[in-house]
């Protein structure tokens, strides 16, 4: 067993972000594939204690003691720091520890180990946080909700199960608003995904698109762009490109917009038609997979009217494949769907959404393959 298991560690050394993702899943379903029934009841029913408990562990700083420190740490050692009893200290790591977020060393002696590790950095705690305070109740929701509908798809964003387990009217993003520490850990936690992947600018060819551009005429219009980040990236990357580059989004966002020498700050509501006429790019960043079909198509009617014989849509969107979609993306579907009654869309099912609106599909250039990050060119049939 030894010498498999590092022969399985030697093969994900070697192997890129896919590969690495699929000698894991493989090692899952082997794991699965011993379990006798009560293996998998006991695998199941206790996931919602796992969360739970790593939160505590955030909470205590549980996590962050034991990166910091290059040899173990005893419960007397931790119980210092927590201010925690040291009985249910001990209880705690030992369950932390037989589910492997830390590892155990000796009696009441734990470390780090990789994951710890994950869980000690603050962006990853914001996610912890985000799943559990924000999107637990939803999920706990989720299946009187369903059945309340007979299972019926969730098509309308004013009437979700986000709406239903908060006892609110409001969408997620406007009750954020009234929300501000779960607003934090949401914003947090892209955060520190954005920091730690590629993105649609190293795969598209800007340069060769914008070849020749009227420098007096808009180049790329980021509609729903929040703070700005993805005009930053771009005038970092292309400083010389020839054009307007014009950030939108409504006044919340744009009153704490990146000031970036180059880029014109806009208030505009994406349901409002485009002002900007003629632009090269009119671009959208995982705006669409936060709405059902008919709001995407309102949204994209209002961008074709100001749209040039040269314009493209560019939407930065995940683009699933039609079979075998990943565990990891798939719970993300899920989750826009209770929380905002959209959909994380495969390459037909955008196909589809577009030619009903007139549009097609140009070309898909996937950036991030384990999880189908993608940029898609969009222009008018």
């Amino acid at each position: 067993m030894k010498a498999l298991i590092n022969q399985a560690k030697r093969m994900a050394s070697n192997a890129n972000e896919n590969e690495r993702k699929k000698i894991i899943d493989d090692l899952r379903d082997l794991s699965y594939s011993l379990e006798t029934p009560d293996d998998t009841t006991q695998r199941i029913i206790f996931l919602h204690l796992q969360i739970s408990s790593v939160r505590i562990g955030c909470d205590l700083k549980l996590f962050d003691l034991l990166a910091a420190s290059d040899i173990p740490l005893s419960v007397e050692q931790l119980q210092k720091h927590t201010g925690a009893a040291p009985v249910f200290l001990g209880r705690l790591c030992r369950y932390l520890a037989s589910i492997g977020m830390i590892k155990e060393t000796g009696k009441d002696q734990f470390t780090a180990t990789n994951v710890t590790k994950a869980l000690a950095i603050p962006g990853v705690q914001a996610g912890v946080y985000h799943q559990f305070d924000t999107l637990g109740p939803m999920f706990q929701e989720m299946p009187e909700f369903l059945a309340k509908i007979n299972y019926k798809d969730i098509t309308d964003s004013n009437d979700t199960v986000h709406q239903a387990a908060w006892k609110t009217d409001e969408p997620p993003f406007a009750w954020f608003a009234k929300h501000p520490k779960n607003a934090g850990y949401f914003n947090d936690y892209m955060m520190y995904r954005r920091q730690t992947m590629t993105t649609w600018l190293d795969v598209y060819p800007v340069e060769k698109e914008t070849k020749g551009w009227d420098p007096e005429a808009p180049v790329f219009v980021d509609i729903g762009g929040n703070i700005g980040h993805q005009c930053a990236g771009l005038k970092a990357k292309y400083p010389e490109l020839p054009g307007q580059v014009i950030l939108q989004d409504l006044p919340q966002p744009i009153s704490q917009a990146l000031q970036t020498p180059g880029v014109r700050n806009m208030v505009h509501d994406a349901f409002q038609p485009e002002p900007i006429k003629g632009s090269k790019f009119y671009y959208m960043r995982a705006i669409l997979h936060d709405w059902p079909d008919h709001k995407c198509r309102e949204i994209l009617q209002n961008i074709i009217p100001a749209m040039g014989p040269h314009s493209a849509i560019l939407l930065d969107e995940m683009v699933l494949p039609d079979t075998h979609v990943h565990w990891q993306c798939a719970q993300i579907d899920i989750s826009m769907m209770a929380a905002l009654a959209s959909t994380e869309r495969t390459e037909t099912m955008w196909a589809e959404l577009l030619d009903s609106v007139g549009l097609k599909i140009e070309k898909v250039l996937t950036y991030t393959p384990s999880i189908y990050e993608s940029v898609m060119t969009v222009v008018r049939k």
